[in-house]
């Protein structure tokens, strides 16, 4: 019973060891990125009463700009507002959004709640369809259809976000009529009024513009992992057994080739939620990348601190799991860091 007892806490005490090392290395990183941000901020030319008051800017006197800066504490040392900011932080307290004029937290879960449908389903949009066109480009290697994915590929790669979104946007929502303009519902119908296919009309030029940032490296990647899986020698042996076909891909090589592309995908919701900043602006849609830009321009300082925070927690957490699929995925991931820990 004893020695079950102390086989099971050595079993325990890497995993606690990985945990503890995992959790400090997101604490140094945010705290990076907390100084970081703070710094760029800080000495942006963007003046944060003017960005607020807008036009009616040059109306202010003097004095009331004054006032206005002592009363957001714009006069304090930046150190001082850094650590005033970062104590706060501390308790749970990320500050107040003068773009939305509510709790930095609350802005942040509102709108990350009406992003994260446009970013599953374009994150979904851009794993399955590169993966499946990986997978054919990589069977059929040097002939019509290989050639033909891995131009599209390029091409997916080469174009802008934003110029995409345009080009959708004016060919099925102002041309064609099919797709609505702008916003994630209809506009002047309450949001509790609203069906879900409304919400899947409004979600659809968005997601498919999005999805564009990721498909073009999975497609890529996933036909490289193909075709080294077909040049293994266990499907070599497969093949001597008479293995052929779509059997063959579907036993010997989707596992294979699945484990970059999921590595990958995991591993692009940093580029997802940069790229949404782009798509959100474009269809008008109401998520936390259209809030970064109003905070940007609005020299929102707490509020785009907070978004720059999540979005870290967010990227690392992506990463980790990638990390952790991927090694159940390809057991060789597994051997490699055992060597590096030798």
């Amino acid at each position: 019973m004893e020695l079950d007892v102390l086989t099971a806490g050595s079993a325990a005490r890497p995993v606690v060891v990985a945990v503890a090392a995992r959790v400090s290395r997101l604490l140094l990183l945010l705290t990076a990125v907390a100084v970081g941000s703070f710094v760029l901020m800080v000495n942006s030319p963007v003046d944060p009463v003017a960005a607020y008051v807008g036009a009616d800017v040059a109306s202010l006197g003097s004095a009331q700009r004054a006032l206005i800066a002592e009363r957001w504490g714009l006069d304090d040392p930046a150190h001082e507002r850094f650590l005033s900011w970062f104590g706060n932080l501390l308790g749970g307290d990320f500050g107040f959004s003068l773009t939305f004029n509510r709790p930095v937290l609350e802005v942040i879960g509102d709108k990350f709640l009406t992003s994260l449908a446009l970013m599953a389903l374009a994150w979904l949009l851009s794993g399955l369809v590169g993966f499946a066109l990986g997978l054919v480009a990589g069977t059929r290697r040097g002939r019509f259809a290989d050639r033909a994915i891995t131009w599209f590929s390029y091409t997916l790669a080469s174009a802008p976000t934003f110029w995409v979104g345009l080009l959708l946007l004016y060919v099925f929502a102002v041309s064609w009529n099919w797709a609505p303009v702008c916003c994630a519902v209809p506009i002047g119908v309450p949001a509790d009024e609203v069906g879900l296919g409304d919400r899947l009309a409004h979600l659809a030029l968005p997601a498919i513009t999005l999805s564009v940032v990721g498909i073009a490296p999975v497609v890529l990647h996933t036909r490289q992992a193909v075709v080294e899986a077909l040049a293994s020698d266990h499907v070599a042996f497969a093949r001597a057994q008479g293995e052929r076909g779509l059997g063959l891909v579907l036993h010997r090589v989707v596992r294979n080739a699945a484990a970059p592309a999921l590595l990958l995908q995991f591993g692009s919701i940093g580029e997802l939620f940069g790229g949404s900043v782009l798509a959100e602006q474009v269809f008008s849609y109401p998520g936390l990348g259209a809030a970064t830009t109003a905070a940007a321009l609005g020299q929102d300082v707490p509020l785009l601190l907070g978004i720059a925070l999540f979005t870290t927690v967010l990227v690392f957490t992506g990463n980790l799991v990638g990390d952790r699929v991927h090694a159940a995925l390809d057991p060789r991931s597994r051997l490699v860091d055992v060597r590096r820990k030798r």
